[in-house]
C-alpha cells in the first residue's frame, strides 16, 4: 500500500529509546503507522528496502509526545495516526483511543463499547482482546490500559512487566 508520496505503509522508520527499551516508529511519509517495543509480539518484518531512516515531521511530533508521556505528563496532542487493520480492529482501536490517560478499562467494557459503536447487542471480549493484541501503534493507541476482570493485568504484546510500569507511570502522574 502506498500513499501519494510513493512510500510504503512501513516504508520509513526511525528509533526512539524509552525508559522501557527501544521503540521502532514507522510512517507512510505523512502519518504514524506503527510504534513497537523491541521484541514485542507481532513486531513486523521490515524488508531491507524499507529501512529508510528519514526524519519526518510526524516522527518529531511522536518523539515529543513520547518525551512528555515518559516524563509523566499526559500529552495534549496526538500526532497523525494511520493504523492499518481490519474494519473490526480499527473500530476497537478507536474505542481504545477514548480511554483517558491514567484510567483503565476491562476487556468486557471495551467489548460493550465496541458492540455499541458497531450497532450490535453484544461483542465477544475474546475477539476484542485479539484486536487489542494486534494494535500496531503502542502507547498512542493505549492498549496497555486494558485490564482483565477484577483489575487483573492480562496480555500485553510488550510483556506484563512493561504494562505494569506504564500503568504505574500514568497513575502516579494522574494522582
Amino acid at each position: 500500500m502506498k500513499n501519494g508520496n510513493g512510500f510504503q505503509r512501513f516504508g520509513i522508520i526511525t528509533r526512539y529509546v524509552s525508559p522501557l527499551g527501544g521503540l521502532t516508529l514507522a510512517s507512510d511519509g505523512e502519518a504514524l503507522t506503527g510504534v513497537w517495543f523491541d521484541g514485542q509480539k507481532h513486531f513486523p518484518e521490515f524488508p531491507p528496502e524499507t529501512r529508510l531512516e528519514i526524519q519526518l515531521p510526524v516522527f518529531e511530533q511522536t518523539k515529543r509526545w513520547l518525551d512528555l508521556y515518559f516524563s509523566g505528563t499526559a500529552p495534549d496532542f496526538t500526532p497523525p495516526l494511520r493504523p492499518c487493520g481490519t474494519p473490526f480492529q480499527e473500530t476497537v482501536w478507536e474505542c481504545l483511543r477514548a480511554v483517558p490517560y491514567g484510567h483503565t478499562i476491562t476487556y468486557g467494557e471495551l467489548a460493550s463499547r465496541t458492540a455499541e459503536r458497531l450497532g450490535r447487542e453484544r461483542m465477544s471480549a475474546r475477539a476484542v482482546g485479539n484486536a487489542v493484541g494486534r494494535n500496531p501503534v503502542a502507547l498512542l493507541i493505549p492498549c496497555h490500559r486494558v485490564i482483565g476482570a477484577g483489575g487483573k493485568l492480562t496480555g500485553y504484546a510488550a510483556g506484563l512487566e512493561s504494562k505494569a510500569r506504564l500503568l504505574s507511570l500514568e497513575r502516579a502522574a494522574h494522582s
